[in-house]
């Protein structure tokens, strides 16, 4: 990397690490990276160095833009992939605090749970390291200002990530076909989302088996005892204060979140 590049890297970090500090959000950082996608990912890996270097832990990743109807939304043509962190994970039993967030919408996704490691990223060993599946929600948020976001943008700012939610049910891969599975996410009752395990790159299994291989290929190969969050079933919708929402996942069951605070 050229040293303009580094600067740019760089300045791209420092520019996305203060709104996150802030909470006010900043101007995209494509008018320092352009399209350069590597360099994208090493904008978020400084971005998750701070956080865990601050005392955060790293707990497992999310796949990002695996629904044509999430990608059609953000008009983006390909999925990504961040870095979930132990501070991200909030009980759905209680109200979310949203203080830190500042545009979340939420989305339902599969989460797998992994029970070893993946070195050799083959679909079949994939499929081995999963322990079990639950339902989940994303509370994802962006440090962009309006959301004006390109794939750059996106994977720089941890594939725009904020919370997420597990549900309790648990299913393992022979329990369940997460490709076959309909979602229906409601707020306050009403429903606001529908998909299908297939919206999400053909199968939930797919998002896992590419980040799988990405994240060895960048060298931070998948862990046990990581979480990973499969993609959105169906499309995003705003989460505001004085919303809950659920949604249910056919053979996992529900997951549910209420987000109770303005930002001050």
């Amino acid at each position: 990397m050229t040293q303009t590049a580094s600067l740019a890297v760089a300045e791209a970090d420092e520019r996305l690490y203060q709104a996150l500090l802030s909470g006010a959000p900043c101007p995209p950082v494509r008018d320092l990276l352009g399209s350069d996608l590597d360099a994208a990912y090493q904008v978020q890996e400084l971005g998750i160095q701070r956080r865990v270097a601050a005392g955060a832990s790293r707990a497992g990743r999310k796949v990002g833009l695996t629904s044509a109807a999430v990608q059609k939304q953000l008009g983006v043509d390909q999925p990504d992939f961040g870095v979930l962190l132990d501070e991200m994970l909030v009980s759905g039993e209680g109200p979310v605090d949203g203080t830190a967030l500042i545009a979340p919408k939420v989305e339902a996704e599969i989460a797998f749970v992994l029970a070893a490691d993946i070195d050799d990223p083959s679909p079949d060993q994939v499929r081995r390291a999963v322990d079990y599946a639950v339902p989940a929600l994303e509370i994802v948020d962006s440090r962009i200002r309006d959301w004006d976001i390109s794939i750059v943008d996106t994977v720089a700012d941890n594939a725009s990530s904020g919370l997420y939610v597990l549900g309790e049910n648990r299913a393992t891969l022979q329990e369940f076909t997460p490709a076959e599975v309909d979602m229906s996410l409601t707020s306050n009752g009403e429903t606001v989302s529908r998909g299908t395990g297939a919206a999400c790159l053909g199968d939930p299994v797919a998002a896992l088996i590419w980040v799988a291989q990405t994240a060895a290929r960048l060298g931070r190969p998948l862990r046990a005892g990581e979480v990973v969050l499969s993609g959105a079933l169906g499309p995003m919708v705003p989460f505001l204060p004085g919303q809950t929402i659920e949604a249910t996942i056919t053979g996992l069951g529900t997951v549910r979140a209420a987000l109770n605070q303005e930002k001050p």
